[in-house]
């Protein structure tokens, strides 16, 4: 989870240095798998039984506005 967690604003500030919009959406699309990876280990400590309830449920927000965010400026590239 932590791995996932750190490499979306890793790969975010990576494709900010890069010198085209195609690159930096690239990036945005590496980030946006790695939101996806960290959903899916949420779920997974969810039904493992590592997070309660009450945390899943803010973490899935957490996540899933990162991941809409992350949408919402790669259409705008």
């Amino acid at each position: 989870m932590r791995r996932a967690a750190y490499s979306i604003p890793s790969n975010i500030a990576e494709g900010c240095g890069r010198d085209s919009d195609a690159e930096f959406k690239r990036f945005l699309i590496i980030s946006q798998g790695s939101a996806s990876e960290l959903e899916y280990f949420t779920i997974l400590a969810k039904d493992l039984r590592y997070l309660a309830e009450p945390d899943f449920i803010l973490l899935k927000n957490d996540v899933n506005r990162v991941k809409r965010s992350l949408n919402n400026l790669i259409r705008k590239l």
